[in-house]
């Protein structure tokens, strides 16, 4: 891939997407991170969100679950604005995410989290939670145990799990193989492709390049708070370019 070929950041095949950020700027307090920053997601797609340390990735999930409010642009969910919106509307509206630490609660039980993670629903919760159950069987074997008990790969499935509860048709992952040993991080990788099977749409950070974008639909590339590259992983994980300046090349 090349500057010529890529695909500029919100480019559509003619999907209307279930979210999308376009000319975002935002950052914390007074300090600037993204930058006229576009991302699109598209119904059922998994995308991955690369990039050096500082380049914005975890503030575009941010942004987009209302944690922080656009200074300029839009993030839109289903076309409709949500910039600003607070984080526990966000999560009524459809939208789930599961940040890089602190993502469980350690002194509960994994049945106790997920209820956590269901304290907004109306009705349904008995039932969504065994379906998750059957879907993740290796927290149904320990639905009783604390989660501060649990390893890192299975810590990791319950936060997925608990964000689900709410059944969202969009879930923002930050980082989901942080400090897991390899072998957990591929299980991990293969438990948000289990995610992604459940006609739910990831955007994802991962600073594994290969397997964060091996998984995924789509990829960007950020870098100083702005998309620099898109592309399909083939393309970004192919282009010279692309892989000297931020992938290690």
């Amino acid at each position: 891939m090349s500057h010529d070929t890529t695909r500029p950041a919100g480019a559509t095949d003619g999907a209307d997407p279930v979210l999308s950020l376009s000319g975002v700027d935002s950052g914390y307090g007074e300090v600037q991170v993204l930058d006229d920053c576009s991302v699109r997601l598209d119904p059922g797609e998994i995308v991955c969100l690369v990039g050096p340390n500082g380049a914005g990735k975890s503030t575009v999930l941010k942004t987009a679950f209302g944690m922080l409010t656009p200074w300029t642009g839009t993030v839109s969910y289903h076309g409709r604005d949500i910039g600003g919106m607070a984080p526990e509307e966000i999560v009524r509206e459809g939208i789930g995410y599961v940040p890089q630490t602190d993502n469980v609660f350690g002194s509960l039980t994994i049945d106790e989290n997920l209820r956590m993670g269901g304290v907004a629903r109306d009705s349904g919760l008995e039932a969504v939670i065994e379906t998750l159950y059957d879907r993740f069987p290796i927290i149904e074997e320990k639905r009783s145990a604390k989660a501060k008990t649990l390893s890192g790969g299975q810590r990791q499935v319950l936060a997925f799990a608990r964000a689900l509860v709410m059944e969202p048709d969009v879930l923002l992952i930050d980082e989901p193989s942080a400090g897991l040993a390899p072998n957990t991080a591929d299980d991990v990788f293969e438990d948000v492709e289990e995610v992604n099977d459940m006609e739910t749409a990831i955007l994802m950070v991962e600073q594994n390049v290969t397997k964060g974008l091996g998984i995924s639909d789509r990829g960007y590339v950020l870098d100083q708070g702005t998309v620099r590259f898109e592309g399909t992983p083939e393309e970004l994980l192919n282009d010279e370019e692309v892989s000297q300046l931020y992938l290690g090349g």
